[in-house]
């Protein structure tokens, strides 16, 4: 009998024992499942804060696209009458992958690849203006103001102003953590964001320290609108500071870990309608109140949400999110409530953030290359064959599309003939100068 009980108390014992490893695992997944989608329609919604950029220019030399994003809230938006089917009007060829955007000043497109290499090109023509080689790692779009860029490097850990006509570096200053946070310029300060959590605001005049903000997470992104600065952080944190003095206005920690993906904030928030939208790795896109950080709303996608938001009220529609998930698809979501309003399958994970340009919204995917839809329907209106990340900013006359190492004008087929007069009209008049 003692060799039959025997095997029923190891029995016994090891159903207790997987009961508790169960109950453990239950307990785990309970804390750290992703939490349901939330809705709070009262949480205030202002159509008219909105960004202050002006329409693309008749005179494209003198339009500036001066930061990642457009304008300083990060919104994505230019208002313009350009639609495919587009032509290639030049192509820059280059060594190097470009995770990030040029910006665009005075008829000049800058750069930086992600091997530190920055470059400026004529956006009429693609051809160079001058290069440097400034870092070993880069993954950041450098900002123009006051013909200068100012750019923040992963390695050597550094931040520093260059002269947009030359490129020579006007000041640098080293930093004790990496940084890949697209600077944002505002009244002769520079702010941006490092892996150690420092948010910093230098003076654009000299890299001189005005202020510094710890948070406990990496920050890759930040945004401004109306005296406040907005970021997210590696912690899942989301935060408003005075831009003046740096000091705290709100703080919300959202908790949307699960087993596998942690709550990281990389995407940078977009800032329109008295809102912050900020994607997340734990495969949401938030909304909060900019005023106090109130949940405004929450919407799941199938995966993590790396990419910037883009955010504009375009008639037909109404104020709209467009975002892209790595689960392959691109939504567009109300910014009021968060509801979907369509989806589009891309075919590939979606890592970098959308640009609208008129009625059309860019992205691109790891397999697909770059897509523009319809921003009413998500109709497919545009397709190319480069891009990986962020691919689009343009002046209103063209688009200038970011391919992995390759950088293209397109401008619409009817400039054609346009640009051919042109050309002739150039060669006619060196021609007449030989004369002479």
């Amino acid at each position: 009998m003692e060799r039959l009980r025997r095997p029923r108390t190891w029995l016994i014992l090891g159903v207790l024992a997987a009961l508790a490893v169960g109950a453990g695992l239950y307990g785990y997944f309970e804390i750290y499942k992703p939490e349901g989608d939330v809705s709070n329609p009262d949480v205030e919604f202002d159509e008219g804060d909105t960004d202050e950029a002006p329409p693309a220019k008749k005179k494209p030399k003198a339009f500036i696209w001066p930061t990642y994003g457009y304008t300083n809230r990060r919104t994505r938006y230019i208002d313009a009458d350009l639609k495919p089917p587009f032509r290639r009007a030049w192509t820059l060829r280059g060594e190097g992958l470009l995770e990030y955007t040029p910006v665009l000043a005075k008829g000049v497109l800058y750069q930086v690849r992600n091997n530190g290499t920055a470059e400026a090109f004529s956006a009429e023509t693609g051809r160079f203006r001058w290069r440097r080689d400034l870092a070993e790692l880069n993954a950041s779009s450098p900002t123009y103001a006051k013909d200068r860029l100012f750019v923040s490097l992963l390695a050597p850990q550094r931040v520093l102003a260059l002269s947009a006509k030359n490129g020579r570096t006007l000041w640098k200053r080293d930093l004790p953590s990496r940084s890949e946070s697209s600077p944002v310029v505002v009244d002769g300060i520079v702010y941006f964001g490092s892996e150690d959590g420092t948010v910093y605001a230098l003076k654009a005049k000299n890299g001189a320290r005005k202020w510094t903000y710890q948070t406990a997470g990496a920050v890759y992104g930040v945004s401004y609108a109306n005296d406040r600065l907005f970021f997210g952080d590696k912690t899942g944190k989301v935060t408003a500071v005075n831009a003046d003095n740096g000091k705290l206005i709100w703080q919300k920690q959202t908790n949307g870990a699960r087993l596998g993906a942690g709550g990281i904030f990389y995407s940078t928030p977009a800032v329109a309608f008295g809102r912050v939208y900020i994607g997340n790795a734990d495969s949401k896109v938030y909304s909060f109140s900019a005023r106090d950080g109130s949940l405004a709303w929450s919407q799941s996608t199938g995966h993590y949400v790396y990419g910037g938001p883009a955010v504009a009220d375009i008639p037909g529609i109404g104020p709209t999110v467009y975002i892209g998930s790595y689960d392959s698809n691109f939504y567009a979501l109300d910014a009021r409530s968060g509801a979907v309003r369509w989806t589009h399958d891309s075919g590939g994970s979606i890592s970098g953030a959308a640009t609208i340009v008129g009625d059309i919204v860019y992205f691109s995917s790891f397999d697909a290359g770059t897509t523009g839809l319809d921003v009413q329907s998500g109709k497919v209106r545009f397709r190319w064959p480069d891009g990986r990340y962020t691919p689009v900013i343009s002046d209103g006359k063209r688009i200038y599309l970011t391919g992995y190492a390759q950088v293209y004008g397109l401008e619409p087929r009817a400039a054609k003939a346009q640009s051919s007069g042109k050309r002739k009209e150039r060669k006619a008049k060196r021609a007449k100068k030989k004369r002479r």
